[in-house]
């Protein structure tokens, strides 16, 4: 937006530079900067490449927040390069071929076997039953949230549908995504604009995806080579006026030429031009869709090798990608692999299959993925062991490795993340970790400079005995040793503070963290988790509200505090609080947005859920056809519990969100009745309203008839608001008819 829409849109704003000289003059000044170029950006994969220096056909320059020994850019954009002769590549490089290449390298080593990625055989049922259930973590071009449900929907069968959904998932094309998977199903009937395009368009089901069978339509309906195809493809997808308003009259004449009246040539150019505009060139979606293939071939049948390799990449991030180790680190635990903490008698420098004897293979920590320490030092670590064998106590350990590369703060890195844990408790290492480094900074010192010990005296048979840790301890609670765990591996390694808590509150609970998705989009859901970090956000008005993370055993999810609550709940929200939280989901573009409607803390002691989360429980319970557990245990009431006494042989249940437009709920709630009326019955009808206003409230309908068609049609009415998809005929227990 520019200065100019801000005002017209602003009430305040605009007041400001009217009564305000001095907010007139800066906006009179931003007006002269708006639209100048702000800075100058370098291509991530673009080389330009000339017969000649290029200082001879280009002006150069260093690139932005450059040294003076990296590679210069040229100070033309792209286009300016093309018109002047010179050639551009993109030469783009994926961090999964380096994920692959080490899954590659673990699997040969730990099972013997070679795989050539090239020759992976097509339509592999695990690795597709693995896809249509939207597990994608770490699955190049198919991770986001919104593809996940895509590939859900869509049940892959072949590589030729990734593919297409590679090209499909875009702006403009994602509409037609629906469409592709009901028709690959056979759930709809496959159209095409005409019949000569059968042949074109059948493998994607009759949607136009890719640019070439724009190119081949034009071929083959209006007589076009394809290098004018190309042409004409090229003019629709920059939408240069003066050339489109060529090509359709061209094309229409090519169209009559071959037989096809002009009206029907009309409807197909003006089929293909807004697919021209935004189509997935097909060279470029089989090349993704073969690398998705290939990453999701791996993780389906090599798991723990495929999981090592992508927490490797992560663990080699010079930052340390904690987030991304973290994520990785939920995942296997959903998997089932063991994710073991870093050992210096075991850990490699980064992550490492380790195979253990009658047991699964487990992922181990290295050493270098601890904050603080870094590639050079635990590479002396391991080098050190390798040489010398395990290493057998802190003073020795301290003796062993190289003091220099391996500083104190990185030592003590190693003891606070458990690297340590074989010598003794953390807090015994740490209160004698002084000594043990002094001791050994003076035998090291003594040994360069040629001095011979005692023990050196009496041979190579006589070794040094590990000193005991007479050192005072240093008292290390529980708690610290898991938040030294969170801070240094960016992971809980040895319990997650949540675990405890976890037990009890999962009765109150109605989903994970990890399971608040958008098939919940619409719906209240129940969750726990432990408060990890906050960001304070600002109203239009001014009002603070906060986006907050929290974390349970399945992973971690943002909520927002809007202003109203976070005003009555503001003390809650610190970094390691505990909490049972209310959330309404709702799908906001490609991310998920869970708005806070309760909270309540957690005590260890006399904890009783609140009557909030009974509530939810049950309606979830009732949600999912649960009857039983939605009148269990007194959680929805007196008043329900005497409904439940007399219950009906059915029961329909709506779940719906009020809109905004007062007048057209009233309209839809009046359909409704009329269709209850028109199905007299004896069965239990009640509508859930999820107000405007963040209160529930349960309508009991007209006794009428809890019959599919009723289900069907009632869903039909109340589609808008929601109630399509969360409607349920549930049968009354046998004890009641």
């Amino acid at each position: 937006a520019t200065i100019d829409d801000a005002l017209a849109e602003v009430a305040e704003l605009r007041e400001l530079a009217d009564n305000d000289p001095e907010v007139a003059e800066l906006l009179a000044r931003a007006r002269g900067i708006e639209g100048a170029i702000r800075h100058a950006s370098t291509h991530a994969a673009g080389v330009v490449i000339s017969a000649d220096p290029l200082i001879e056909s280009v002006p150069l320059q260093r690139p932005p927040r450059g040294d003076e020994s990296a590679i210069p850019t040229t100070q033309y954009a792209m286009t300016q390069v093309a018109k002047i002769g010179l050639l551009k590549m993109d030469f783009l490089g994926l961090a999964n071929l380096t994920i692959l290449g080490k899954a590659l390298d673990i699997i040969k080593q730990t099972r013997g076997e070679e795989i050539d990625l090239q020759a992976l055989p097509d339509g592999d049922p695990a690795t597709f039953e693995m896809l249509a259930r939207g597990e994608t973590f770490a699955v190049f071009q198919l991770e986001s949230g919104g593809m996940r449900r895509a590939i859900a929907d869509l049940r892959p069968t072949k590589v030729a549908d990734l593919t297409a959904l590679v090209a499909l998932y875009r702006p403009g094309p994602m509409q037609h995504i629906p469409t592709f998977c009901r028709a690959k199903h056979g759930e709809e009937e496959i159209h095409l604009p005409h019949p000569d395009m059968a042949d074109i368009l059948d493998e994607t089901y009759g949607v136009i995806t890719y640019q070439d069978q724009v190119m081949l339509i034009a071929q083959k309906f209006a007589g076009y080579t394809l290098g004018d195809a190309d042409s004409m493809l090229k003019a629709m997808r920059k939408k240069i006026p003066e050339l489109m308003a060529k090509e359709r009259p061209r094309f229409i004449e090519g169209a009559q030429a071959l037989g096809h009246s002009e009206e029907l040539a009309a409807q197909v150019f003006d089929l293909i031009e807004p697919f021209a505009g935004y189509a997935f060139n097909k060279a470029h979606a089989a090349s993704y869709s073969a690398i998705a293939y290939q990453t999701a071939y791996l993780k389906a049948h090599y798991p723990a090798e495929y999981m090592t390799a992508v927490l490797a990449l992560a663990g080699s991030h010079p930052s340390g990608a904690h987030e991304r180790i973290a994520q990785a680190v939920a995942e296997c635990v959903k998997l089932g692999i063991a994710v073991l903490p870093p050992d210096v008698n075991h850990s490699g420098v980064n992550f490492t299959l380790e195979t253990r004897d009658g047991a699964e293979p487990a992922i181990r920590f290295g050493l270098g993925v601890v904050k603080n320490v870094g590639e050079a030092a635990a590479e002396n670590v391991v080098v050190a062991r390798e040489q010398g064998g395990p290493y057998r106590g802190l003073d020795e350990f301290c003796a062993r490795v190289n003091l220099k590369s391996l500083n104190r703060r990185a030592l003590e890195s190693l003891v606070k993340a458990g690297a340590l844990d074989c010598f003794g408790d953390r807090g015994a290492l740490l209160g004698n970790l002084e000594r043990a480094v002094n001791v050994a900074q003076r035998e090291q010192r003594r040994i360069e400079s040629g001095q011979t010990s005692m023990f050196g005296m009496l041979g190579e048979a006589a070794e040094p005995v590990p000193l005991e840790l007479t050192g005072l301890p240093i008292d290390v609670s529980h708690e610290e040793r898991l938040r030294w765990e969170k801070e240094l591996l960016g992971v809980y390694v040895s319990e997650h503070p949540f675990a405890r808590p976890a037990a009890v509150l999962a009765q109150s609970t109605t989903a994970q963290c990890a399971e608040l998705s958008a098939e919940l989009t619409g719906r209240d859901a129940v969750v726990a988790g432990m408060v990890t970090s906050t960001r304070t956000i600002y109203t239009r008005d001014g009002k603070p509200f906060i986006a907050a993370m929290i974390e349970d055993l399945s992973g971690g999810a943002e909520v927002t505090v809007w202003p109203d609550q976070y005003e009555l709940t503001r003390s809650l929200w610190s970094p390691g609080s505990i909490l049972l939280l209310l959330v309404r989901v709702r799908e906001r573009g490609e991310r998920l947005q869970l708005s806070v409607q309760e909270v309540a803390p957690y005590a260890a002691e006399d904890w009783s859920p609140p009557a909030w989360a009974q509530e939810a429980g049950a309606q979830d319970a009732v949600a999912n056809g649960n009857v039983n557990g939605a009148y269990a245990n007194g959680r929805n009431g007196s008043a329900r519990e005497s409904a439940a006494s007399a219950r009906p042989l059915r029961r329909l249940r709506f779940f719906v969100h009020e809109s905004e437009d007062e007048e057209a709920d009233h309209a839809r709630l009046g359909r409704l009745l009329e269709l209850l009326a028109a199905y007299p019955g004896e069965d239990d009808i009640r509508l859930f309203v999820h107000a405007l206003d963040g209160s529930r409230v349960e309508l009991s309908l007209p006794l009428a008839q809890a019959s599919e068609e009723v289900r069907e049609r009632g869903a039909a009415i109340l589609a808008p608001l929601g109630g399509a998809e969360e409607v349920e005929v549930v049968p009354a227990p046998e004890a009641t008819r």
